[in-house]
């Protein structure tokens, strides 16, 4: 996950004025929130995390899938 500079707010400014990072949310689609000057929290759209789990199911079939054609013999044995 790579991070623009302009993404990053620190925690008090976070807490007074959320909008605005509510704002830079859906303009970049992530914010990184600063405690003491180090990145502590991510803060991403929703839709966001939808996608990307559906992402790794898509990547487990598809691993699967490519497991089962090589190893077929293999499972039909077992199967008996």
């Amino acid at each position: 996950m790579q991070i623009n500079l302009k993404n990053l707010v620190s925690m008090t400014e976070a807490n007074q004025n959320f909008s605005k990072v509510a704002k830079m949310v859906d303009e970049d689609g992530i914010a990184v929130v600063l405690k003491n000057n180090k990145p502590r929290y991510i803060i991403v759209e929703y839709s966001k995390i939808q996608e990307d789990e559906f992402a790794d199911n898509q990547t487990v079939e598809e691993i699967s899938k490519k497991i089962l054609s090589k190893h077929i013999k293999a499972f039909e044995e077992l199967a008996k």
